[in-house]
Order: structure tokens, then C-alpha cells, then sequence
């Protein structure tokens, strides 16, 4: 059954539905326990009795285990709205979880209080994630509310834990639960995006942060042949990284920045006085790498750079993992999914659509990993993790109206 124009700008009267899902969701703070709070499971069950009101054919908690947290689990939900196909899903993923407040002082209304005013919605959690929530819902309802069923399923998934590492959310899910998938299934992962709505992440690169480690020998200044100056010696180090340009040098322009990043960031104090001479240092690395290279590689050449450096200087180095991810394939830009996006783009929002690939990380990978094609999109003001953070109500709307293009589209 086909979606007409009827039903997708009929999204345009929702505003005050749309209201009352972002007070009640805010309301109710989903933070981590490794952030200072008990996890998702209160929003969990007020969305659950939510869904009921819904004519969904399966709702179901997915559950991991996590001690610290209330009930002890991290809830994840899926709720599925059969098509007159069942043989193929077309997913909307959205994470429960929202980060702290930060510094109170900066906000200037309670984070968990909704404000609104005018098009603006104002608290924490609005945009990130719940926008998407509430889009995902503005999309089953318009199609439960006329009667009609696609040639798919029709998912969403509710997700914990995206905001520490997804290892309670979709991590788990992709990992212990594959069986919830299928070969054709597709997802909407929206969860990143521009202003103009324009933009559609297709693509990651590889990331690997090292904690890296000098040790050389203590000493008084005045005296450095005594010692092995461990700073002197991690500052070369530092220096050489450059070379890693060089050597993993592959540059792709759908990428922001179109080529593999070496960056030295975070540094450890070492000696609090000014006349000794430190025994260790320690400097951290953040490497976004393209995924034609291998993260073993990168990690060979950077160990290379070190033994020169310990040899000249008769120091130890050492490394330790902060993250290793290898890139995830990304999806076809001519995939159906990627296709249909593209034309609804255009249509509802009249602005030239383009695809993208970007240096962080995330959920979409899990998937790309089970080699179902993954979009990242949303229309956004990107102001989540800040001080009083909001979205735009005719934002939540506007990805609502080309979630339905784009489902319209692909059913054939």
C-alpha cells in the first residue's frame, strides 16, 4: 500500500503530540551508572506503556546485564509493526540514554523540565537521541493511523547505552542477538545530521587511541648525564608521528576530512618541580585511519618509530589500548536505501542531498558489521552534550515526512 501525500504532511499537525513525548521522555534521565546514574530502565518502562497505545504486533525488552544499574539490566526495546511482507525489516535505531547536564550554572532552566518556546524545545536528551525517538514514532503512528501496512516490517529499536561505548545496547544486540535480523534488513540510525538536513553519513573511519608510555631515569637538571631525560626523549617521539602521514597517506573526499589523522592530544604531568630532570612521561594519541588500512599496521609502524627512539636514547616505551575499532565496510552509495533517502531529501526539504563519511564512531557500524547498508541522518542543530540543549519542533517533523518518503520509496 502506497503512502500518500496526505498522510506524510498530515506530520505537520503533531506539534503537540510531539511536546508531550519530549516532556515525558526528558523527565525521565536515562545516565549511565558510569556516569552517575542508574541507567535506562525508567524511561525504558514509561516508553513501553507508550508503545502499548501503539498497534504494534511485537514488543519486546531485550535485556543486559549490568549490576550497577536499577533493576540491574540495561534495557534495550524492539517493537515491531508488520508489513503484508514479513520477510524484511526496515529498522529505526535510537538510543535511550542521554549524557549528564555538565555545569549547572550554564543552564538556564532545569535540564529536566522541557521548555518550550516557539519551535524550540529546550532540555537535555531533546536532541540527542530523542528527537529520533520521537521521529521513529511520528512515522509507525502515521502509518498505523491510516491503515497501512508496507511490503516490510517496520522496527524500531530503543537502545541503551550509546553514549558509554554501546556494550550494554547495540554492541550487545549485534553480537548476542542476530537473530532479531535479517539478511535484507535495513537501518536508520538518525543520530548525526546538518542544519539544512542535507547530509547523509554513509561511511567511518577506523579509530585508535593509545596511551603511550616513556621511561627513563630521574635526575637533578644540573646534572642530565646522570639521567635519561624520558620527556626529551617522548618529545621525539611526538615529533616523528608526523611520518605517519606519509607513509598511511590513501585520501577519499567522502570523507570530511579526506585523509588519516595522527594527532598527539592528552599529556600526564610528569615531575612537579622545574629542576628534574623526569624519568617518565606519558602522552596519549588519537589516530582516525582510513579503512583501507589495517589498524595492525598503523600500530607496527608507530612501535617502529619508538624502537628508534629507544635506541637512540636508552629508554623503554610502551603502549596500552584506549580504543581499537577497525572500520566497519560502509554502505553502497547506490544502495536502494541510500537511493530512495536521497530523492525524499530533495523533495521534502528542496535542498541537494550528498553522502559522507566521518572520523568518529558510530552505532551504524554494529550494523555495517552484519552487512545490512546503514544511513546515519537527522536534520539537526547539533547542540547535544551542551548546556541547555533543544531542537526544533519542524525538525522532528521534517525528518518524520522523509522517513516517509523514503519508506515510500522503497516499497515496492
Amino acid at each position: 500500500m502506497k503512502i500518500d501525500e496526505k498522510v506524510i504532511n498530515d506530520i505537520s499537525n503533531t506539534r503537540d503530540y510531539i511536546i508531550y513525548l519530549q516532556k515525558e521522555l526528558t523527565k525521565r534521565p536515562a545516565i549511565s551508572p558510569s556516569s552517575g546514574g542508574e541507567g535506562e530502565y525508567d524511561k525504558a518502562l514509561w516508553l513501553s506503556e507508550e508503545l502499548k497505545k501503539y498497534k504494534f504486533d511485537k514488543i519486546e525488552w531485550i535485556n543486559s546485564k549490568d549490576e550497577k544499574a536499577k533493576m540491574q539490566i540495561r534495557p534495550n526495546i524492539i517493537a515491531i509493526y508488520n508489513g503484508e511482507k514479513t520477510d524484511r525489516t526496515i529498522w529505526f535505531m535510537s538510543h535511550l540514554d542521554i549524557v549528564p547536564p555538565g555545569e549547572m550554572s550554564l543552564w538556564k532552566s532545569n535540564p529536566y523540565e522541557v521548555i518550550v518556546d516557539g519551535d524550540k524545545l529546550i532540555g537535555r536528551g531533546v536532541e540527542d537521541n530523542q528527537q529520533a525517538i520521537v521521529s521513529s514514532l511520528l512515522v509507525v503512528k502515521a502509518l498505523m493511523d491510516n491503515n497501512i501496512r508496507l511490503n516490510f516490517n517496520i522496527g524500531l529499536l530503543f537502545c541503551a547505552d550509546e553514549e558509554t561505548g554501546s556494550g550494554f545496547g547495540a554492541d550487545y544486540l549485534a553480537e548476542k542477538r542476530q537473530d532479531i535480523f535479517s539478511k535484507n534488513d535495513m537501518f536508520f540510525v538518525p543520530d548525526s545530521g546538518v542544519e539544512d538536513g542535507s547530509m547523509i553519513e554513509i561511511a567511518e573511519k577506523s579509530i585508535l587511541w593509545m596511551k603511550i608510555k616513556t621511561v627513563g631515569k630521574q635526575c637533578h637538571a644540573s646534572r642530565p648525564n646522570l639521567g635519561i631525560n624520558a620527556f626529551k626523549a617522548a618529545s621525539e617521539l611526538v615529533y616523528n608521528t608526523k611520518k605517519l602521514y606519509r607513509i598511511f597517506n590513501h585520501r577519499d573526499k567522502l570523507y570530511d576530512t579526506p585523509f588519516s589523522t595522527f594527532e598527539p592530544t592528552k599529556k600526564d604531568p610528569n615531575v612537579p618541580n622545574v629542576n628534574t630532570i623526569p624519568g617518565d612521561d606519558v602522552f596519549y594519541m588519537d589516530m582516525r585511519v582510513m579503512p583501507e588500512y589495517n589498524l595492525d599496521d598503523v600500530e607496527k609502524e608507530l612501535k617502529a618509530l619508538a624502537d628508534d627512539v629507544e635506541k637512540k636514547y636508552g629508554v623503554k616505551i610502551s603502549f596500552e589500548y584506549l580504543q581499537k575499532s577497525q572500520a566497519a565496510p560502509k554502505t553502497d552509495p547506490e544502495s536502494e536505501i541510500v537511493l530512495s533517502l536521497k530523492k525524499s531529501i530533495k523533495e521534502v526539504l528542496g535542498v541537494k542531498p550528498r553522502v559522507y563519511g566521518i572520523g568518529g564512531g558510530t552505532v551504524a557500524a554494529f550494523f555495517r558489521r552484519l552487512k545490512l547498508p546503514t544511513v546515519v541522518y537527522s536534520k539537526l542543530n547539533e547542540t547535544a552534550h551542551q548546556p541547555n540543549e533543544y531542537c526544533y519542533i519542524s525538525n522532528v517533523m521534517s525528518d518524520a515526512k522523509v522517513f516517509l518518503k523514503t519508506l515510500d520509496g522503497l516499497n515496492k
